[in-house]
């Protein structure tokens, strides 16, 4: 049961509904880290905002687009663009977020090999949270637990899917655009 456009149009509706279920993933985790930063009156790093404010719009141009979709109104050239604008958005993240995370190795955290940096991180940590509203930076947090470290490293793999699933999603609007010109009837002057 492909529909009217075919097996390309069934990958595009899949495509897009993993890219859904990535961003609203990456959402919670986002918005969790979020929390637990304001609730211990400190900041949020810059780095947490700016990824669920990608995700958040990415999410509403998902539902959108996959509406025009069944409607069969979608304009796939514009979305396209759209895609490829989002997808530069997503490398972006998963570079800011992955930059510090490619460094660190989550299994070691807590264990006695790195105790001398965890205590330099609990300095740093009472440093900075004696200051309400202060920030605490994005490096010193993603160290601070193991969990944490893994949520992170959740956040930045789901980032990288995503650009390869929106550079997937515009391909295929640019050859559902290609098809639908070409399966326009021809205008006869008579």
């Amino acid at each position: 049961m492909t529909g009217p456009h075919g097996a390309l149009g069934s990958t595009f509706k899949i495509v897009r509904i993993l890219q859904a279920i990535s961003l609203i993933a990456i959402i919670g985790m986002a918005a969790n880290f979020i929390s637990q930063m304001v609730s211990d009156n400190n900041a949020p790093s810059d780095v947490l905002v700016g990824t669920l404010s990608v995700t958040c719009i990415a999410v509403l141009y998902c539902a959108m687009t996959c509406i025009l979709y069944i409607d069969n109104i979608l304009p796939f050239l514009i979305n396209a663009g759209m895609d490829g604008m989002l997808l530069i958005a997503l490398v972006v993240v998963a570079l800011v977020v992955g930059k510090p995370l490619s460094y660190l190795n989550c299994q070691v955290i807590g264990s006695s090999s790195v105790s001398e940096s965890t205590y330099q991180l609990g300095l740093e940590l009472k440093k900075s949270l004696h200051h309400d509203g202060s920030k605490v930076p994005y490096s010193n947090w993603i160290g601070a637990s193991r969990l944490t470290c893994y949520e992170m490293k959740a956040i930045w793999g789901l980032s990288i899917a995503l650009c390869i699933l929106f550079a997937f999603s515009a391909i295929c609007s640019v050859c559902l655009w290609r098809r639908s010109k070409a399966g326009a009837p021809k205008s006869v002057e008579g």
